[in-house]
């Protein structure tokens, strides 16, 4: 478990960015495998997230995710629900104490938030299509609504795919240039003509920064590369392996 130290110096908040390892999965999903929408064996994969839950002092069923499909779409938690019942977004907040909000990704960026002095915690799945979307700027929104200041909000950016693996073609390079032609600096070319390299966890950290929050950052740590620690989309799709695991990132409120 990566703990960020922006968000540990919090002491209303646990947190932890999972790595892929600790857990009761085999094969292709060793062994932290935390994705119900995987291949992998279900009771397994709950036997994973009854172990990330006990790690940051919840009960399983404490452990709260959504359906993610890549969209900006925010919901309010008031109380945990079934994980079969799980509502369609990309993000969550609460201000309701043990209840973890946990995002679930394979190469994209989770990335956490916390407001120390109002009690209101956020997390979300920033994909490109979600961050395009603005599905950070909806958490924030979403924060203050429940009486966080963005003045207020610490936001770290989890293990995510880095630039040195993220090779994308013209048509994404268009839509990032025509949302906004300064986006030329998270992309680099590649070996492979009209192909870039695209800097993910740059573009979320913009994103985040022009939101004009207490402190962003990001644990410097990439999914693709570090193979013994993370669970990969990207390289499960290189090594043409039939499916992949995916990792959890949980923050939860301390009792009040």
């Amino acid at each position: 478990m990566v703990e960020a130290e922006a968000l540990s110096r919090i002491p209303e908040i646990r947190h932890g960015f999972f790595e892929r390892n600790g857990g009761a999965s085999k094969g292709l999903y060793a062994s932290l495998n935390c994705g119900l929408g995987s291949d992998d064996n279900k009771e397994l994969v709950l036997q994973n997230r009854s172990n990330v839950a006990s790690r940051l002092n919840l009960d399983a069923e404490q452990l709260t995710n959504v359906h993610q499909y890549h969209s900006p779409d925010i919901v309010t938690v008031s109380e945990p629900w079934d994980v079969a019942d799980a509502p369609k977004a990309d993000g969550m907040v609460t201000n309701v104490s043990n209840i973890g909000l946990g995002i679930l990704t394979a190469d994209c960026a989770p990335v956490l938030f916390a407001d120390q002095k109002a009690g209101v915690i956020g997390a979300a799945h920033a994909g490109w299509r979600g961050a395009v979307a603005g599905v950070t700027d909806n958490i924030i929104t979403a924060m203050e609504n429940l009486g966080a200041d963005r003045s207020s909000i610490t936001a770290v950016i989890g293990p995510t795919i880095s630039r040195t693996a993220y090779e994308v073609g013209p048509e994404f390079f268009a839509t990032f240039i025509e949302q906004d032609e300064s986006h030329t600096q998270f992309f680099i070319p590649s070996t492979r003509d009209d192909h870039h390299m695209f800097d993910l966890p740059g573009y979320v950290i913009q994103r985040l920064q022009r939101a004009n929050l207490a402190s962003v950052s990001w644990v410097e740590m990439c999914t693709y590369a570090q193979e013994d620690k993370f669970f990969s989309y990207r390289r499960a799709t290189h090594n043409k392996e039939k499916d992949y695991g995916r990792q959890i990132s949980v923050i939860t409120l301390n009792q009040q």
